[in-house]
């Protein structure tokens, strides 16, 4: 089987990235510049309009969207488990993936780029003021969920991977969630295990190799 993860520093991507090391399974990557918007080439919109990663091409079938990525990679690789066995828990674990998706990812996009969401001058910080209340509503949700709990489920999932990147992405906006434990617990186990190592390392060096270009 030939798998390609289209993967961009920081994003979302860093999901796919994550849970397809986890099943160990062999996959190219395909660095995407934002910098440079390739996101917006016509290679990159022929192979996703949406201009989004992360992408997987699977035999050279498109798929787009985390949750439908693990529905595949959870079908076509049951032993790794990448969502729960159990069918109510494995539909929990769906709609836990949905609500990183639209529930708190979005909330993340305004604190990046709140000129996107409204243009009038002078509304940015309003912006990112609303966007970090909704965030913090959603931790303190998530708070709840994991308790002293290791993982969401009872056992490594993909929801742990997106909760991850979610809660990363808001530590790299200056966001002190300190007060979020339970999830910081969470976020410094996911750290230590080798498969988000991997991830965070070819990051860095991707971005390294990014700025030489610039």
């Amino acid at each position: 089987m030939d798998i390609i993860l289209y993967y961009a520093p920081t994003t979302c991507a860093l999901v796919p990235y994550v849970t397809l090391t986890e099943a160990q399974v062999e996959f190219e990557v395909r660095r995407v510049n934002f910098g440079k918007q390739q996101h917006m080439s016509p290679e990159f919109l022929a192979v996703n309009p949406k201009h989004k990663v992360p992408v997987l091409v699977i035999d050279g079938k498109i798929l787009t969207e985390n949750v439908a990525m693990h529905l595949w990679l959870s079908q076509q690789f049951p032993a790794a488990k990448i969502l729960p066995i159990e069918p109510w828990d494995q539909v929990k674990a769906v709609s836990l993936m949905s609500w990183c998706s639209s529930g708190i990812h979005p909330h993340l996009s305004r604190t990046h780029n709140p000129f996107r969401f409204c243009d009038i001058p002078g509304t940015e910080a309003s912006i990112r003021d609303l966007a970090k209340e909704f965030l913090f509503e959603n931790f303190e949700i998530a708070e709840n969920l994991l308790g002293e709990n290791e993982f969401f489920f009872d056992h490594f999932t993909a929801v742990d991977a997106h909760f991850f990147w979610c809660f990363r992405r808001a530590t790299q906006f200056g966001h002190d969630l300190s007060t979020f434990k339970h999830c910081v617990s969470h976020f410094n186990r996911m750290k230590q295990r080798a498969s988000f190592k991997n991830v965070i390392a070819f990051e860095e060096e991707v971005m390294a190799e990014f700025a030489k270009a610039a």
